[in-house]
Parts: C-alpha cells; sequence; structure tokens
C-alpha cells in the first residue's frame, strides 16, 4: 500500500513540476514582434517616400528610420543572425537576395506599384555634342547575372572599381555589343551621376570604366536621387543609369520629365520596390503588420 501511495505521490510531483514548466515557459516565450520600426534608407529616397504612403494607407503603427542602403543591409543582416524579425525597405535588383532568403510582404493597395525599368537618362544636347557617347549609353544594357555579379563583390568587401573591373575583362563580348559600330573620340569627356544604391554603384562603374578603357575622361558623382535628376535636366551631369519607372522616381520625372532624354531600360530584368522580410517571418502582407508591431 505504502509502495502504491509513493509511486501516485511521484507522479503528482512530476506533473507537477512539468505543470510549473509550461507556465514558465508560456510566460517567458518570446513574442515575434518586428519593435515598431521600419529600417530604412536616405531619406528623400523613392522608396522611402512610398513607404510614408504606405504608413498612412495601411494604418500603420511603426516608425519609419531613416539610415543608409549600407545601414539598411547591415541591420538586416543582424537580424538573420540573431533569428529576429524585422522589416526592411527592399528592392530588386540586390545582393541581398542571393545572400538571404527573403520575401517581399503582400501589398494590396499597391502602394509601391507594379514591375519597373531601371532606364538611362541623359541630358538634352547630349547627341549633338557627343554622339559616339549617346549611343554607348543608349546600347548598354545587361542581367539579372550580370548586375547581381558585381553587386556581389561590391557588398563583400570589393572596391567598386575593382568589381566593376573584373566583369568587364570576363564580359568582353557583352561590352563589344555595346560600342560596336561606334567611332569614339580623342579625349572624350562623361560626367555620370548615381545615387548610392547598390545597383546604382555596380552599373555607374562598368559604364565609366568601359568609357576609361575607350579613352575618356570620367567622371562619378553619388548625389541623392533629386539632385541627380535636377544635374541632368540643367545640364551639370551627362547621364545616368538609375532611374526607376514609373514609380520610384515618379516625382522626379513629373518634374523634370521634359527637361531630359529617357533612352529606355538598361537592365533586362524585373525591378522591383517594397516592404522586405527574411522568409522566416510568418506574416505574408503589409495588412499583417500590426498585429506584430
Amino acid at each position: 500500500m505504502r509502495k502504491h501511495l509513493k509511486i501516485w505521490a511521484l507522479i503528482g510531483a512530476v506533473v507537477f513540476a512539468f505543470s510549473l514548466m509550461a507556465g514558465c515557459g508560456a510566460e517567458e516565450a518570446p513574442t515575434a514582434s518586428f519593435g515598431g520600426r521600419i529600417v530604412g534608407i536616405e531619406p528623400g529616397a523613392g522608396i522611402m517616400q512610398a513607404t510614408e504612403k504606405a504608413i498612412e494607407v495601411y494604418g500603420l503603427d511603426f516608425e519609419l528610420q531613416d539610415s543608409s542602403s549600407f545601414a539598411m543591409a547591415a541591420a538586416l543582416r543582424s537580424a538573420i543572425e540573431n533569428g529576429e524579425w524585422i522589416v526592411v525597405t527592399g528592392w530588386s535588383p540586390h545582393w541581398k537576395f542571393a545572400v538571404y532568403d527573403l520575401k517581399y510582404l503582400e501589398d494590396p493597395e499597391g502602394v509601391y506599384g507594379g514591375a519597373e525599368t531601371i532606364n538611362t537618362i541623359v541630358r538634352k544636347g547630349l547627341e549633338e555634342d557627343d554622339p559616339a557617347l549617346f549611343a554607348f549609353l543608349d546600347n548598354f544594357l545587361w542581367g539579372p547575372e550580370d548586375i547581381g555579379m558585381v553587386m556581389l563583390d561590391v557588398s563583400e568587401g570589393v572596391d567598386p572599381w575593382e568589381a566593376a573591373r573584373k566583369w568587364v575583362d570576363e564580359n568582353a563580348d557583352k561590352v563589344a555589343v555595346w560600342t560596336e559600330g561606334i567611332e569614339f573620340p580623342d579625349g572624350g569627356k562623361a560626367h555620370l551621376a548615381f545615387v548610392e544604391w547598390d545597383c546604382a554603384i555596380a552599373s555607374t562603374h562598368v559604364v565609366a570604366t568601359v568609357l576609361q578603357d575607350l579613352g575618356y575622361d570620367v567622371e562619378i558623382t553619388s548625389v541623392d536621387a533629386g539632385i541627380m535628376w535636377q544635374g541632368i535636366a540643367t545640364g551639370s551631369f551627362d547621364a545616368m543609369t538609375t532611374a526607376w519607372l514609373p514609380h520610384t522616381h515618379s516625382g522626379y520625372w513629373a518634374e523634370v520629365g521634359d527637361q531630359v532624354v529617357d533612352l529606355g531600360p538598361n537592365y533586362d530584368g524585373e525591378a522591383k520596390i517594397g516592404l522586405v522580410v527574411p522568409a522566416y517571418v510568418t506574416i505574408d502582407s503589409i495588412t499583417e503588420m500590426n498585429d506584430y508591431r
């Protein structure tokens, strides 16, 4: 009898201990949360303007945190390494999609627009002043694998000029298509503008490297998107290879589109912007964000 009582007492103690453990676990289990912030990039960028609108349209109780493209990527990396939830302003093409398993949150209200193109924009008068440069820029076209190689090298610490040189040396056949049939002048000059987006860094340095090989004195200048567009419109810059249309840079196009020349897409792939999260985040739509603030 005593033996049976001891056994039942032991079973009761074990059950009670497990109930305590379960209760403590429920209290201490971490709750999935974005920390009430969306990690952005440089203030004034097209994607930042779209995200401010998204916060309003979806009634998001989130703070849009200004930073930089580099800082955004660093925050994303840190969160993924620690298995934390994070939402960032994102775009494709970008090297982060080759390194991490990510996804865009669905945007049922269409705030971020649909697929975009990345276009080459030049100043008015360039065709008359330097028809060779104009023709070369008009021919410039590459794809996701091309830009991805350069962006990934730069993300791993390779100097952008070195990454561009590597790509140009390894893709002479593609460069030949851009320059075919063009007679380039001796001592030509070109001034290119770009924003500090990874895709813009890649395309601008590759174009500049090819032009240098052709004997051009090339100057490249990093500026904010608004200054880049205004600079092309006023003739301060000759060209840019980083115009996102029709959505991201729609505001700039509305202001100065009639004062510049659009040579069309230079990227043979889908370009997109939106809010991006690690694939392990269990929500799929912007409409669910407030539940995990």
